[in-house]
């Protein structure tokens, strides 16, 4: 089965794959922006102590940048299937999945691990290099000037 980018692997991507990028040939260079062209939704089944967890570890507002930027696509391509969830400027401090917010964790699921960019390009802010994004893959390999 076709594994496609979720608005979590993309955060992923920016923070593992791209610093090398980064390091080498750019000091604005993150986040990258998302240009999707195409967008699914695929329900996923809800852990609040997975996604409490992860929370922990996620630039919040890089995720937040991330649905924003895809938001308006979301609109059109998921019209039937889902509404993108509305987010809150921050997360409460306590991300404790027994004392947290059950609506906002499903929120930040939905989001993470249901909305996937299946083709389109991520785009370096600071050198406008497009990363190509084909049945939910970033092409991120570096042409041999870049290395």
């Amino acid at each position: 089965m076709l594994q496609i980018l979720s608005v979590a692997n993309i955060v992923a991507t920016f923070l593992l794959i791209h610093v090398s990028y980064i390091y080498n040939r750019t000091e604005k260079g993150y986040p990258l922006q998302i240009e999707a062209d195409k967008i699914e939704y695929e329900e996923s089944p809800f852990d609040a102590e997975f996604v409490s967890a992860l929370l922990q570890k996620i630039d919040y507002d890089t995720l937040k940048g991330a649905v924003q930027q895809i938001s308006e696509k979301c609109k059109s391509d998921l019209t039937d299937q889902i509404a993108v969830p509305e987010l809150p400027e921050e997360i409460p401090v306590s991300t404790d999945a027994s004392t947290a917010d059950e609506g906002l964790l499903r929120k930040l699921h939905t989001v993470m691990f249901d909305i996937h960019v299946v083709e389109g390009n991520l785009r370096c802010p600071d050198t406008g290099r497009r990363f190509n994004i084909k049945m939910g893959i970033p092409n991120m390999i570096l042409h041999a000037d870049e290395i």
